[in-house]
């Protein structure tokens, strides 16, 4: 398996709590959490993408209540 180039959330706050994103060779979008590092959950740049659009709309603000 190639060696991913990980990159941390601009919203990070420390060494803690980080998300991490890495452009796999194949296309996909690799995520993990710094917390659990072999963790690590894939997905479509068209996925992330509507997963980011979605939040950024506040269509999971009701979850925080």
């Amino acid at each position: 398996m190639a060696t991913l180039d990980w990159q941390k959330s601009s919203y990070c706050q420390g060494a803690s709590n980080c998300i991490h994103l890495a452009a796999a060779p194949d296309g996909a979008i690799r995520l993990r959490e710094s917390e659990a590092p072999d963790v690590i959950v894939t997905t479509t740049p068209t996925a992330l993408g509507a997963l980011i659009r979605a939040a950024k709309a506040g269509e999971f603000d009701h979850l925080t209540r």
